[in-house]
């Protein structure tokens, strides 16, 4: 007897401005204090890369736009798949929601590494996603 597991879908963004990375602090009990990319669950009905815009915009308060994906993780049945894109602010200011985030911050990429080694990001692929985009990989074109 075969079963199967539905799995959720994650879409954010890697923003780079100056250098540095934008990060969120979640406030979800089971990931409070933790670092992240501006990112959530695609909606049903939604294009994951509409999410990974929807959702940058509601947790930065940034507009952006895609430049690309970087890729998508996927480490077992009970997580999600998480996509990962490089966009670009088109406008906005930084803000974000109190009720659902700690803080929101611009960080080096040292940073990053230390943040990693210390247990202060909510998954691997914040730096995987992030390191990408500092060395400047190439990013796999958007689908229409």
């Amino acid at each position: 007897m075969s079963t199967f597991q539905l799995v959720g879908i994650v879409a954010g963004c890697v923003l780079e401005q100056d250098g540095t990375y934008l990060l969120v602090q979640e406030k979800q009990q089971k990931v409070y204090g933790l670092w992240n990319l501006p990112a959530g669950r695609v909606d049903e009905g939604e294009t994951i890369e509409a999410a990974a815009v929807r959702e940058t915009r509601e947790e930065s308060g940034y507009d952006v736009v895609l430049e690309g994906k970087i890729g998508a993780e996927h480490s077992d049945a009970q997580r999600p798949v998480l996509h990962a894109f490089k966009g670009r602010i088109m406008g906005g200011d930084l803000k974000f929601d109190p009720d659902e985030l700690l803080d929101a911050r611009w960080f080096t990429l040292a940073e990053v590494r230390e943040a990693h080694k210390q247990g202060k990001l909510r998954a691997d692929w914040v730096l995987n996603a992030i390191e990408h985009v500092a060395a400047k990989q190439p990013l796999l074109p958007i689908q229409p």
